[in-house]
């Protein structure tokens, strides 16, 4: 099937975007705490508009950063509401393709009595899989080309390879963005249902996925990892250590819910308590995302920050700081992207915490 595009519909942001997002734009189906969302009534559930490189773009616009979004919605009620976010929020939709037979993903997501989460498959389905899963290469090559011109990043996790169509549009994206001198930002994300639907929603890789995956944080600039994730990839939390393991030599984020942050980035490797940023969390979805368009929006102001040679002392750790106040406030509201800030929300914010940054973090 031919995929169309909404570049004739939409207006694209206006600004060359900074940063390329590419991957899985989905609704996260949340049941009533102890409940099954499969079965609970609309009335007891909550839908929310979500997936990680989504949930990024939405976040560097709310920011500022001119960016894309590259994915595959299907032609339902779902995908015509993320588009009108989207395109609210500014982010450049020329590459969005749609998909006439496959539907926009929904993700099952259950909830104990405490709040706690996981996956319990998925809905809508109609025979022939989702739309994410059908990213075409052939109908990406010509808008993404346009994108990379003058772009700094291109974001992308590694969902896209659980499925063969999706995985060579994942690899015409790679090839292309190092061609043109684009850094490539890797957000692990790993969600082992996307993989194999029976999976439980805590399984760790699988042999053929770690291989699957390999080949991507071979390629890194910037990689992004849960602490589980650190363990299960490089059977060590240790930033430094799993830079020193990979040829690119890249910096390294690795995030723990509550416990501290550790990073490895601009020859600095350092960590901070997230306490240090205490907020009363009604809703901890899409706090990574938002910590992670933090620290894209902050290195496409200040790309040196990743050169062992430039990085300012201190000027890392500002920029830590930032990302996870963005993370912190998206704790404040519900769902992954309604509650994301603009830049001056965040620093309004570390003020009140004394944690003021100079402006150059904006």
């Amino acid at each position: 099937m031919v995929a169309r595009t909404l570049s004739s519909a939409i207006p694209s942001a206006v600004q060359r975007p900074q940063v390329i997002c590419l991957g899985e734009a989905l609704l996260d189906r949340l049941g009533p705490p102890g409940g099954d969302p499969a079965s609970a009534p609309p009335s007891q559930r909550d839908d929310r508009l979500g997936g990680a490189p989504a949930n990024v773009a939405c976040g560097l616009a709310r920011l500022g950063t001119p960016c894309a979004f590259v994915g595959r919605l299907g032609l339902d009620a779902i995908g015509e509401a993320f588009t009108a976010l989207l395109a609210d929020r500014g982010v450049n939709l020329s590459a969005l393709q749609w998909d006439q037979q496959r539907p926009t993903r929904i993700v099952l997501v259950q909830r104990d009595s405490s709040g706690e989460r996981r996956f319990g498959g998925f809905a809508g389905d109609r025979g022939a899989g989702f739309a994410d899963q059908a990213l075409e290469a052939a109908a990406l090559a010509e808008p993404l080309a346009a994108l990379l011109s003058g772009a700094q990043w291109l974001l992308v996790g590694t969902i896209p390879l659980a499925s063969p169509v999706s995985a060579e549009a994942l690899q015409l994206a790679l090839d292309r963005a190092a061609g043109c001198g684009v850094a490539l930002a890797v957000d692990v994300n790993w969600r082992p249902t996307f993989w194999d639907a029976q999976a439980p929603g805590d399984a760790g890789p699988t042999a053929a996925a770690l291989a699957a995956m390999q080949p991507l944080l071979e390629r890194a600039a910037l990689l992004k990892l849960a602490a589980e994730e650190a363990e299960w990839l490089f059977a060590t939390r240790d930033p430094a250590a799993i830079r020193a393991a990979l040829p690119q030599r890249p910096a390294v984020v690795v995030t723990d819910g509550g416990a501290p942050l550790h990073w490895c980035l601009g020859g600095q490797t350092g960590a901070l308590p997230a306490p240090a940023l205490a907020v009363p969390v009604l809703d901890s979805t899409g706090a990574g995302d938002a910590f992670l368009a933090g620290l894209l929006h902050g290195l496409c102001r200040r790309p040196a920050l990743r050169q062992e040679a430039t990085a300012e002392p201190g000027a890392v750790e500002e920029l830590m700081v930032f990302a996870m106040a963005c993370g912190a406030l998206v704790c404040l509201g519900a769902g992954a992207i309604d509650p994301q800030p603009t830049a001056e929300q965040v620093h309004a914010f570390l003020a009140d915490q004394g944690r003021g940054l100079p402006q150059r973090q904006a």
